[in-house]
């Protein structure tokens, strides 16, 4: 089974920048699909952005598009989340997710087959 561990959250301000990363392992990451969701206190995991199976394709929820950037490295089973322009309300608990299929850009959470354990990323105002 394939084990992601995200890092890279923490405290930042308002404007500020922040590159979270997720780790995979397996021989077959290429493969995958891509995705980081969210999910903050009180509300439900929503989906932030993906990335394709090949890496030339990238789809973003409209509250982070411009501001946020998923991109992968396939030779160290590694993809980011370059978040720029951090508001407060991007204050969650940020999950990467990989869907076997790696099909499309899945932007659905039942669409992912595993998922990390996620990382708190907390912007001030």
């Amino acid at each position: 089974q394939v084990q992601l561990v995200e890092s890279g959250g923490g405290l930042v301000q308002a404007g500020g920048s922040l590159r979270l990363s997720c780790a995979a392992s397996g021989r077959t990451f290429s493969s995958y699909a891509m995705g980081w969701f969210r999910q903050a206190p009180g509300k439900e995991r929503e989906f932030v952005a993906a990335i394709s199976r090949s890496g030339g394709r990238t789809y973003y929820s409209d509250s982070v598009k411009g501001r946020f950037t998923i991109s992968r490295d396939d030779a160290k089973n590694t993809v980011f989340l370059q978040m720029n322009s951090l508001k407060p309300e991007d204050t969650a608990v940020y999950y990467c997710a990989a869907d076997r299929a790696g099909y499309g850009l899945p932007r659905i959470r039942t669409e992912y087959d595993y998922w990390g354990q996620g990382t708190q990323v907390t912007v001030s105002s």
